[in-house]
């Protein structure tokens, strides 16, 4: 094929892939022929021996020649051995021979017959537009070659079917050169001619552009490139960069990756005769010179097995970017650690193991010990399980699949061998768990709550948690939650003595001592609360004033104090937190809500809404159902909507109890005529004047709030739960209700003209020495009248009993104001004592104006209030009751 004078002629190639492809084929030609080694012939002496390095890479890279493993000197492949016989550059010698594999022989000798001559197509400069119309016809545009089949399987159905001169003309008339084309199929019947010999079978024509591509791709490895989308050009072998040559069917749409017959640097490198192939298909065409590294070995569960991620470079083009891999093929040592780590130490495994089901109970029963008492001395840490069944199973065992086969045969010969026992988990002897001190449920009436253990500092739920079901949430006390589990009341009460002031503090140390002192007088069930009982124990003690209040919970370590966790239905957690009262308010709906649910039932419904009337016989007190052990107990009440009633399940009696009685009052404001038309026209003209300048927003608001109030007068205490109840009290409202209204609005007549004088008489007061004195009357008068805004007003809320003393609360306040310029003095020390007592009444839980719902004692204390400030600035005026600072405190304190 070559000589020692067309080689030595060299230097005449302008193009450096032509000399190089030259100089393979003489490579490839003499090693063939067994002439020994090629460095000693004197024509390839130096300054040519980077031309033979770059002869021998390409021979290599077309898998033409290998390295002898045991002289080191390249010798021929069977594939080398093809391509000498074939008088083509070795590049497209191995496209030949590559599409045996895909059956694509045809095909490819085609498009190498076509890549080893010049274009046919021609263009005219003056019939361009013309040529590129005929030419369009064959564009594939995903590849340049298949473009170059078109046309190849164009020409051959044209000349079956025409004769020499009529081809010949068709050939012009479609701009190709018929020389060429007799030229293309001369090289394609003598590619053919040599087919046989090497076992491949030109067969008939067939579509296979995959199986093409990846043959040609056999010749083209160092000529890939992948998209760069930020430089919007092709990163190819070596870190080369080119773009794709203007004439090709891929300029417009780009793909990702491509192969290129030629790469042709003038202004730039460009690729010329391309196609948008897969990168993976080089994988197993490159076989050696494909580089693999590994990344991120890790267990996957599912699988049962370690795998990595291999990447795969061609030429430092990655050809596959992330590919899961057994890593055990790559690291088996490494696998197995990993497999015993994942699967058998932390349990991310799904065999069924009984061994392994026995090590996780006696891991967890050691852990909740660690937990409950808060050590971290017993159990060992995962090295000790590590080594446990390191030592035990054999080198070759990697995954789940292994394991089971390698015990399905030892568990019969060695049944106990990896099962553990305390002295393999456990550094020394260790105590069996107090379940007393340190117990697994909380009991609180007839209702019993789990208890967990953590033990790790600064988590929220350190320490204790009690897991409360939603549904129980609201009715639960917080009794006896202060007091701890046993286990850890001492350290509790260590904690909160020294939380003690010190002049306090320095009487009960040291505190641990004092601890176990107080505790060991400690009774077994008591009301009390923890800081009660240690305040009066101290005090007897240490003859010490001691108060609930000298505590400084805040000072507590957060793990002594219990954490509540709510729960639904379903087990999730709703909710969590240390202060039982503040998630019993933020989740009083949800609670409510809950209880419903778990109450009812389909065939069984309570609930109800739209209700203007009274249509059924009765209304249980409560309802009980068992739910996950407990019993969850709900309370129906009628429940007030504005202009309708419903039917609502409650969480707590207290609930219950203040919803159902408004809920009554409602239902029977819908069931009795309303006198309220008949009344208004009855008034005087001096009363309609006064009663437009109450606070309320209408007057109907007004009179609506008298109607409640004389309701109330006339219900009373009485409950009503049935419909003869419900009956009777209407009936009896109704005698009443009329004349009752005459003296309620008159009344309130009354109080709004005496509220008006007394607000004239505080706007009067100019005296800015005297700010502090009005400004506490005038919050006197906004807590006596006012309307209200969400609830009732000061009438209902107030009521007919208490209201018949607000005309002369409201007279003591005018007095007060009145005298005011005579004694300021005077008057600042009485106020000074109304505001000690209004601070302890709000510190109880009181509000101003009085909050709907109060408990009794917050009731009568807030009246106190009133008749205290009767006795300080009006002694004239009558009190209801003896009244001082000492007496309100003592009802407060109930």
């Amino acid at each position: 094929l070559y000589s020692e004078e067309d080689f030595a002629r060299r230097s005449e190639y302008t193009e450096p892939e032509i000399l190089r492809t030259n100089l393979a084929a003489v490579i490839l030609q003499m090693i063939s022929l067994g002439l020994g080694d090629i460095a000693n012939f004197p024509f390839l002496q130096p300054p040519d021996s980077r031309g033979i390095k770059d002869g021998l890479d390409l021979l290599r890279e077309l898998s033409a020649v290998t390295k002898d493993s045991a002289t080191g000197a390249d010798v021929i492949t069977r594939v080398g051995s093809q391509l000498a016989q074939l008088p083509i550059d070795p590049r497209l010698g191995r496209m030949v021979v590559e599409s045996k594999q895909h059956a694509t022989t045809r095909e490819v000798m085609a498009i190498v017959a076509g890549l080893s001559i010049q274009d046919p197509r021609e263009r005219p400069l003056e019939r361009r537009a013309q040529a590129d119309q005929q030419h369009a016809r064959f564009v594939d545009p995903t590849s340049d070659f298949l473009t170059l089949l078109n046309l190849w399987n164009y020409l051959e159905e044209k000349n079956a079917g025409l004769s020499g001169n009529a081809f010949r003309r068709l050939m012009k008339s479609e701009y190709l050169n018929y020389l060429r084309v007799r030229e293309w199929q001369d090289v394609f019947r003598q590619l053919a001619r040599i087919a046989k010999p090497l076992g491949l079978v030109v067969g008939d024509a067939h579509a296979n552009p995959d199986g093409i591509h990846r043959s040609l791709l056999a010749g083209l490895l160092s000529q890939l490139g992948l998209k760069d989308a930020a430089k919007k050009d092709y990163v190819g072998a070596r870190q080369s960069r080119f773009v794709i040559f203007p004439g090709s069917a891929l300029i417009k749409k780009q793909p990702a990756a491509i192969m290129s017959a030629e790469l042709v640097e003038t202004s730039r490198l460009f690729a010329r005769t391309n196609a948008a192939i897969d990168p993976a298909w080089a994988e197993p065409i490159a076989g050696d010179l494909a580089k693999r590294t590994y990344s991120e070995p890790h267990w996957e569960k599912k699988q049962g097995s370690v795998v990595a991620w291999e990447r795969v470079t061609l030429y430092g083009i990655p050809i596959i970017v992330k590919r899961r891999v057994q890593f055990l093929r790559i690291d088996p040592q490494y696998a197995r650690e990993l497999f015993i780590r994942h699967a058998l130490v932390e349990g991310e495994w799904e065999s069924q193991q009984a061994f392994d089901r026995a090590n996780r109970a006696l891991r967890r029963e050691l852990a909740e010990l660690e937990e409950r008492t808060r050590r971290r001395d017993i159990l060992h840490d995962d090295e000790a399980i590590f080594d446990f069944y390191n030592r035990r199973i054999p080198a070759n065992i990697a995954s789940t699949r292994d394991f089971e086969g390698w015990w399905k045969k030892a568990k019969v010969e060695t049944p106990d061998l990896l099962t553990m026992t305390a002295e393999n988990l456990v550094a020394d002897e260790v105590a069996e768990l107090d379940e007393g001190a340190f117990p697994s449920t909380w009991a609180q009436g007839d209702q019993t709550l789990a208890l967990s253990y953590r033990f790790e500092p600064g988590a929220d739920d350190d320490g204790v948690t009690v897991a409360v079901p939603l549904p129980l949430l609201a009715g639960l006390k917080k009794d006896g939650f202060d007091w701890q589990v046993p286990g850890l009341r001492e350290e509790l009460v260590t904690a909160l003595i020294r939380s003690l002031p010190k002049n306090i503090r320095r009487n009960v140390v040291p505190a641990a001592d004092w601890a176990r002192t107080l505790l060991a007088e400690a009774p077994v069930a008591s009301t009390a609360s923890l800081t009660e009982f240690l305040a009066r124990e101290i005090a007897a003690k240490t003859f010490t004033p001691v108060g609930t209040g000298d505590f400084d919970l805040e000072r507590v370590p957060a793990h002594l104090r219990v954490t509540f966790t709510v729960q639904d239905e379903g087990g999730a957690t709703v909710a969590s937190g240390k202060v039982l009262s503040a998630l019993q308010a933020s989740l009083k709906p949800a609670a409510r809500a809950s209880v419903a649910r778990v109450v009812e039932t389909p065939r069984d419904t309570l609930e109800r809404a739209g209700l203007t009337a009274w249509d059924f016989e009765s209304l249980d007190r409560n309802r009980d159902v068992k739910h996950g052990g407990n019993t969850i107990r709900a309370y129906p009440a009628l429940v007030d909507e504005g202009a309708t009633v419903a039917i609502r399940l409650m969480s707590t009696a207290e609930d219950q109890a203040a919803a159902h009685r408004i809920g009554v009052r409602r239902l029977l404001l819908l069931g009795i005529p309303s006198p309220t038309g008949y009344v208004q026209e009855h008034l005087t003209s001096q009363e309609k004047l006064v009663l437009a300048q109450s606070p309320y927003r209408t007057t109907a608001a007004l009179f609506e709030d008298c109607m409640v109030a004389c309701i109330d007068a006339v219900i009373g205490d009485r409950e009503i739960w049935s419909k003869p109840e419900f009956e009777n009290a209407r009936d009896d409202i109704s005698a009443v209700i009329v004349d009752s209204l005459f003296q309620t609005v008159a009344l309130v007549s009354r109080i709004v003209a005496s509220a008006r004088a007394a607000d004239k008489a505080i706007r009067a007061s100019t005296n800015m020495a005297l700010i502090g004195p009005l400004g506490d009357a005038r919050a006197q008068l906004d807590a006596l009248v006012y309307a209200g805004q969400t609830g009732p007003g000061f009438v209902a809320a107030t009521g007919l009993e208490r209201l018949r003393r607000i005309p002369i609360y409201l007279d003591g306040l005018s007095y007060r104001v009145s005298k005011l310029a005579e004694n300021s003095s005077r008057d600042r020390a009485w106020m000074s004592e109304v505001a000690l007592a209004t601070d302890r009444y709000r510190g109880a839980g009181g509000e101003l104006p009085l909050a709907a719902g109060a408990e009794p004692r917050i009731i009568r204390a807030r009246w106190m209030l009133e008749e205290l400030r009767l006795s300080l600035f009006a002694q004239q005026l009558p009190a209801a009751e003896p009244v001082s600072l000492q007496r309100i405190t003592k009802v407060l304190a109930g």
